[in-house]
């Protein structure tokens, strides 16, 4: 997390009585019609469960694709937190930094296809394809940075928010004249791994030996029985989820354990006391906005691995959802960027059908969940409260 050095409100109100708590819901229509509503979910979810309708195998199959779509959610969001924490600005391009990656990374991995290496040399070709995501989507961050929000980072908080707004608007319209309106759909990928552990899977009969080749990693799907439940499995959705783990870490560590990363921390608390630190503020906001590009454009390409397509609109539907899951996690918090993204990519998931409604409904659910949250942690659930508010 970008710490923010001021003291949070500790014990400056005595513990409320049961009594009390009752009355300041009431006093409060929205808190007691979120009450009711969240109480409603409940009975209904619990309902299904005990009668049968929603099965446990079913859960876990949603709940599997809910981490891996919470995972890309989280990797966006960590891009709206830190330009947040850096410049309290809400950066609504983000999501077309996002489409940019995996756009980008849709012409490299059809150019590795078409010259062989993406079959010969599978891991390498995906490598590639994702630093080639990455590095779209920095330099389109950097462009924005430098171009868009530098000359107004003295203006009032309405313009960036405008101007990142129409700079979205700018990208969606570039690529869309650049690369036209069809959607583009990435080759299939097939990455066997484990051939030791798993000798019955991806096995094949050639000239009288057979040679198994082991789990594959992208284009996989496997029919288990894990703890009695039956399920098909894709190994993409956990390749997904941990890769994605493994960037929030890296982000962590840089933030919390580097130079940069107290930089960043020191610009975040008060750009000018930075500044006469000896502390440059213009490098560190670029390289506040390299990380978040970084992630985004790497979860462009893991999100187009297991989706297929792309085309000048899919940044849009998920920079909503990881903004939306900044707020709910505490917008300027890193875990809490990678708890809401991961928790609205179950929720989305898994709710509609436990509460037997049409998966069309998903956004709805998750917007709702937003707003639930909010009216009863405004800060976010992991959030602080500070005792001096920052304009």
């Amino acid at each position: 997390m970008i710490q923010k050095s001021q003291t949070a409100f500790k014990n400056q109100s005595p513990r409320l009585s049961i009594n009390g708590l009752l009355n300041r819901t009431i006093q409060n229509p929205l808190r007691l019609i979120a009450i009711v509503l969240l109480v409603y979910i409940l009975v209904v979810a619990l309902s299904r469960l005990l009668g049968g309708d929603y099965r446990a195998d079913q859960f876990a199959r949603q709940l599997i694709f809910g981490l891996a779509q919470g995972s890309i959610y989280a990797l966006i969001a960590l891009g709206y937190t830190l330009v947040y924490g850096i410049l309290l600005m809400i950066n609504f391009a983000h999501g077309e930094v996002f489409m940019a990656g995996a756009y980008i990374g849709f012409f490299v991995i059809t150019a590795l296809n078409n010259a062989g290496l993406l079959v010969s040399q599978t891991l390498l070709a995906l490598l590639i394809t994702i630093f080639s995501g990455v590095i779209a989507s920095v330099i389109v961050a950097v462009a924005l940075e430098r171009i868009a929000y530098r000359p107004l980072r003295n203006a009032p908080r309405l313009v960036p928010l405008i101007t990142a707004i129409g700079a979205s608007i700018l990208l969606q319209q570039l690529f869309l004249r650049l690369f036209g309106v069809s959607t583009r759909r990435y080759p299939d990928v097939n990455l066997y791994a484990f051939p030791q552990l798993f000798p019955e899977l991806g096995c094949a009969t050639i000239n009288g030996e057979t040679i198994c080749r082991g789990i594959d990693l992208i284009g996989g799907r496997y029919d288990v029985v894990v703890f009695g439940l039956q399920l098909r499995v894709l190994p993409i959705h956990f390749l997904v989820f941990f890769l994605a783990l493994t960037f929030m870490a890296v982000l962590w560590f840089i933030v919390q354990r580097t130079r940069i990363g107290k930089a960043m921390r020191a610009v975040a608390e008060d750009k000018s006391t930075a500044a006469l630190m000896g502390i440059d503020v213009d490098q560190v906001i670029v390289i506040t906005f390299v990380l978040g590009a970084a992630l985004a454009g790497a979860g462009g390409v893991l999100f187009a691995l297991y989706n297929q397509q792309v085309s000048p609109f899919i940044g849009f539907i998920p920079g909503i959802k990881a903004f939306t899951a900044a707020v709910l996690g505490g917008i300027g918090n890193i875990p809490g960027a990678v708890f809401g993204g991961l928790f609205l990519g179950v929720v989305e998931s898994v709710a509609p059908s436990m509460l037997g409604l049409s998966q069309q409904l998903k956004d709805v659910i998750a917007f709702s969940m937003l707003v639930l949250v909010l009216i009863f942690r405004p800060t976010g659930i992991l959030g602080e409260v500070l005792a001096q508010k920052k304009a």
